[in-house]
């Protein structure tokens, strides 16, 4: 079980990792942090409110609860805090508990906002300015990058080759409504831009997120905080295969944190190994991996279009 945490925000970081670097030590779990580097303009998000899909998501999630009203603030009625220069001493105490890091983005909401529709400049230079923030915080390169809201274009995953990144976690699995997978054999996979196929490998998220099922109806049964768990863990119970799951400091490492810790012990409990995406990586790297064209999709859920794993080239 490789666990992906994205961290979107000034408060996640400051409080969701670290409480997430106490639970993830406690259960000898390892894990990929993947850090927002510059501004925190997640009040700029409300501009979604008229996509399809997005009231019933924040009915469901309790958006003001888990995020907090102030961060809702951030870049409108208050400043925007520059996370990487604010908190990059909670990043270098990930880092010193031994955990993998890597990058998220440089601004959360601009990058899941916009990246789709705009050019290889704009999307190389928020890229460029997101590893010059992690070489300033961490003192060395960055290695790997998970997308935020799992939105990309060409040329974004053209600069994981120029990076020299040799993994990357930045799409998604197709899932079903009950949230199994639409296609038992996605996961690792390499990308191919029309003809040429890039050299990094893809470890996409095979499992929904919590916000994805707390409040929905599946199987006739509403999720809730008291049976999402049992609810993932049925997903996972006697699988074999491997399983890429995304959590979010502002989620799992804070009021959903007992959560995740009945995760953790259920998944040790299944007999799963929780790994970092380097792990996965180094269990991957030889084999020989189908290569899938870029592609989008819809998830249950979840609004709008994002990344996800196309069908296998023959």
């Amino acid at each position: 079980m490789v666990l992906k945490i994205d961290i979107d925000t000034y408060r996640g970081t400051r409080e969701g990792t670290l409480n997430l670097v106490r639970m993830l030590k406690a259960h000898q779990a390892g894990a990929t942090f993947l850090f927002s580097l510059g501004p925190d303009h997640t009040g700029w998000a409300l501009r979604r409110a008229l996509r399809p899909g997005f009231f019933s998501k924040v009915s469901r999630t309790s958006v003001v609860e888990h995020y907090g009203l102030k961060t809702l603030m951030y870049g409108t009625l208050l400043p925007a805090p520059d996370i990487g220069k604010d908190c990059a001493d909670q990043m270098r105490q990930v880092r010193d508990a031994g955990f993998e890091c890597g990058i998220h983005t440089w601004d959360h909401v601009l990058w899941q906002d916009n990246v789709a529709q705009r050019d290889g400049a704009w999307s190389t230079g928020m890229m460029l300015k997101a590893e010059a923030r992690y070489t300033q915080v961490f003192g060395v390169a960055p290695r790997t990058h998970g997308a935020a809201g799992w939105q990309m274009n060409d040329a974004a995953f053209a600069r994981h080759d120029a990076a020299g990144y040799a993994y990357a976690s930045d799409g998604r699995c197709v899932l079903n409504e009950d949230g199994t997978l639409a296609n038992p054999a996605d996961g690792p996979h390499r990308l191919a831009d029309g003809a040429h196929v890039l050299k990094h490998i893809q470890l996409p998220t095979t499992l929904p997120t919590l916000d994805e099922l707390l409040g929905r109806e599946i199987d006739g049964t509403i999720v809730t905080t008291a049976n999402i768990a049992a609810f993932l863990l049925k997903l996972t119970e006697g699988a074999g295969r491997d399983h890429v799951y995304t959590l979010h400091a502002e989620l799992e490492g804070q009021k959903l944190a007992p959560i995740f810790e009945q995760l953790l012990a259920g998944w040790r409990a299944q007999g799963y190994q929780l790994a970092s995406m380097a792990d996965y990586h180094q269990k991957v790297q030889h084999l020989a991996l189908p290569v899938c064209p870029i592609t989008w999709g819809e998830l249950p859920g979840r609004s709008g279009r994002l990344v996800v794993q196309g069908a296998a080239r023959s």
